[in-house]
């Protein structure tokens, strides 16, 4: 499955992650999923949320620039070992990944948003 991944960028300076939920709150946009990398030169944020259309309306209309992509969403089991066998087959495959978070899980799995170079190859790769 696929779904859309909002990246943000900001300044770093306290505020920031607030604004940005706030702003989504107010609205009733559910965050599913959020990374932030604020310490460096250049800071993001990057979001999943339960609802995409509103979410970009959202952005759009308070001015906030976003880069939208495409990002998978893969299930995994909760045990230790899982994730590097998921990332160790992409890289096997050549496919590089640019971002991951966990979005969430239960007893028995994890869910993760998966941002690689090669979507689609990905994505046939990891349904096997």
């Amino acid at each position: 499955m696929t779904t859309k991944q909002f990246e943000i960028s900001v300044q770093n300076k306290p505020g920031e992650v607030a604004r940005l939920a706030e702003i989504l709150a107010k609205n009733a946009v559910n965050v599913r999923g959020i990374s932030t990398d604020l310490g460096g030169p250049k800071s993001i944020i990057r979001i999943i949320t339960d609802d995409e259309a509103s979410a970009r309306s959202i952005l759009k209309a308070n001015g906030i620039e976003n880069q939208e992509r495409d990002v998978l969403v893969i299930a995994l089991s909760d045990r230790p070992g899982e994730l590097a066998k998921m990332t160790r087959k992409l890289a096997k495959a050549g496919i590089n990944i640019e971002s991951l978070f966990i979005l969430g899980g239960g007893a028995q799995e994890v869910h993760l948003a998966v941002g690689v170079d090669q979507r689609e190859k990905a994505q046939n790769l990891l349904q096997k």
